[in-house]
């Protein structure tokens, strides 16, 4: 089942949702949808709550322009915040990047 949160400019962020255990929020890269990292979500769920999204303007996310990385922080923030104000991250190619911003 597909969830949603609202990030801080408005922008509708959907995720699913999978597994139990702490908190970890998979961001794929410039050019995945959360189908494409769901195998790798799915593994993960064996020991984590595992948050698996759609980057705003892919997938079933929303897209408010002007696109902006600050834009992309306040969705992780989001869906941090959705699960209780602290997770791990993973990223993936450029969701590595977007993982480091949100962790500095």
């Amino acid at each position: 089942m597909t969830n949603h949160v609202i990030s801080a400019d408005g922008t509708r962020i959907a995720f699913d949702r999978l597994g139990a255990g702490p908190p970890l929020i998979v961001i794929g890269g410039i050019l995945c949808d959360r189908e494409t990292t769901r195998p790798l979500a799915e593994h993960l769920s064996e020991h984590f709550t595992v948050i698996n999204f759609d980057r705003r303007g892919r997938g079933d996310s929303g897209n408010t322009a002007p696109y902006s990385v600050q834009r992309e922080i306040e969705d992780i923030a989001a869906l941090i915040s959705h699960v209780g104000h602290k997770a791990s991250v993973y990223g993936h190619s450029s969701g590595a990047g977007l993982a480091l911003n949100a962790a500095a």
